[in-house]
């Protein structure tokens, strides 16, 4: 997702109780950043949950 920041990825699921989506960091060798993870409501991602992602990576970074 390069909404969010450089090497950050999503995950889509879609089941019967709706769509959700997982989004992280996984550019190190040892270990996943989760950043948000949600139900979706609507088709587009929200830019409320793209905003997120992004403010916790940045947050994460330091």
């Amino acid at each position: 997702m390069k909404s969010v920041g450089p090497g950050v990825r999503e995950i889509r699921i879609r089941e019967a109780a709706g769509a959700f989506r997982i989004i992280y960091l996984a550019n190190m060798s040892d270990s996943v950043v989760v950043l948000h993870a949600f139900q979706k409501k609507t088709q587009a991602t929200p830019q409320k949950d793209i905003d997120l992602a992004a403010s916790r990576l940045r947050a994460w970074k330091g």
